[in-house]
């Protein structure tokens, strides 16, 4: 329960001026972004792949770490941190050794090659069928209207909380972030679509359908990530202990490298967004995992693939196991800074903002969790 005087402090943290300070900061960090990536599709023509490239990109990976510091608040910080320091400075990194999307020959354009850079998208070849290609179009705009309606619902739901059990606001929660991250990927992606006539794959491919630990955070979660943790951090580390352990059980260490890496990008995130001190819970969510995975894995190596237990069982386990975790250790740290009442506020401020042409404090509006 959020207590009076955080929600006094939470109301009065930002005054109109604050918060049009912040829309200045993330217009110029925005700028600076371009620039950075501008420069970045430059030196590919004049550094080969290798030690030299990555000299010269390392400095514009120590920046996008550093930028999101000058945002703080949640609809402008959370997915500028996630764009430029976890997404494009991955992509950076392997293009340096010319691997990665970044690297194609002949070179990407400039046009694609920005949105590529720091945007969760993948291009996929058109369909040679006119019919496919209007029937996923379609599917796709059904799906992105149903989810904004649904979390339109569950905001309003938010309203009632003080008469619902705290373990079931969590699952609340578990929706809501769910929604608001395939809304946002999918916008992006449909953006990116409308500039570039270009066909992307979807962020998402239901996960709420997964059948197991590894179906879910492989071929379901987040695919951009999933995308870029794969060269970046699996395929090398399959690469190092190759020779050192039998090939059946390669992909084990891998696993939990991948996770540890995912944890510690996460909890770089929760600090770009929170500003408080690390406490390692979320690291630990994505070790459980990272160690659950592996045991999966395992398992199915040992009986060839192949383990009894019904479909039908087996998902509705894994996501248990998922929600049961994040309730533990994911939302803890994530709502420790009061970040849903912030992320509420700021956001009907700005759209009183759109709706008036000028931005109102906070202070001004009621937020449905309160």
């Amino acid at each position: 329960m959020v207590s009076i005087n955080s929600i006094n402090l939470a109301r009065r943290r930002r005054n109109s001026g604050e918060m049009e300070g912040e829309i200045y900061n993330f217009i110029v960090i925005w700028a600076i972004v371009l620039a950075s990536l501008c420069y970045s599709h430059t030196i590919t023509k004049f550094f080969p792949k290798g030690k030299s490239r990555f000299v010269a990109i390392i400095p514009i990976v120590c920046l996008f770490f550093i930028l999101p510091l000058y945002l703080t608040s949640i609809n402008l910080g959370g997915p500028t941190s996630f764009f430029i320091a976890w997404l494009a400075n991955f992509k950076l990194l392997l293009l340096a050794f010319g691997k990665g999307p970044l690297s194609s020959t002949p070179p990407l354009p400039l046009s694609t090659f920005i949105p590529l850079s720091c945007l969760p998208i993948k291009f996929q070849k058109y369909s040679t069928s006119y019919v496919e290609t209007t029937k996923k179009t379609t599917n796709s705009t059904l799906n992105l209207v149903t989810k904004i309606s649904l979390l339109a619902i569950l905001i309003r739901v938010y309203s009632y909380k003080d008469y619902l059990h705290p373990k079931i606001i969590l699952f609340f929660y578990c929706l809501h972030i769910y929604f608001m991250l395939e809304i946002m990927l999918n916008m992006v992606s449909v953006g990116v679509r409308r500039v570039n006539r270009i066909q992307l794959e979807p962020p998402f491919d239901e996960p709420y359908l997964a059948t197991s630990l590894q179906d879910f955070w492989g071929r379901r979660w987040n695919l951009m990530v999933t995308n870029i943790l794969r060269p970046t951090v699996y395929d090398p580390v399959c690469s190092i202990v190759a020779d050192r352990i039998s090939r059946k059980w390669v992909p084990l260490p891998a696993v939990l490298a991948t996770f540890f890496v995912s944890g510690l990008m996460h909890e770089l995130i929760f600090y770009y967004i929170g500003r408080l001190k690390p406490s390692g819970e979320v690291m630990m969510f994505f070790l459980i995992h990272g160690v659950a995975l592996s045991l999966e894995i395992a398992i199915k190596k040992n009986f060839n693939g192949k383990i009894g237990i019904p479909r039908i069982i087996s998902g509705p386990l894994a996501l248990s196991f998922i929600i049961f975790t994040s309730f533990w250790l994911f939302f803890p740290p994530f709502l420790r800074g009061n970040t849903e009442l912030k992320a509420c506020t700021e956001s009907l401020a700005f759209l009183e903002f759109i709706r008036y042409g000028k931005l109102i404090s906070p202070t001004n509006i009621t937020c449905p969790l309160l």
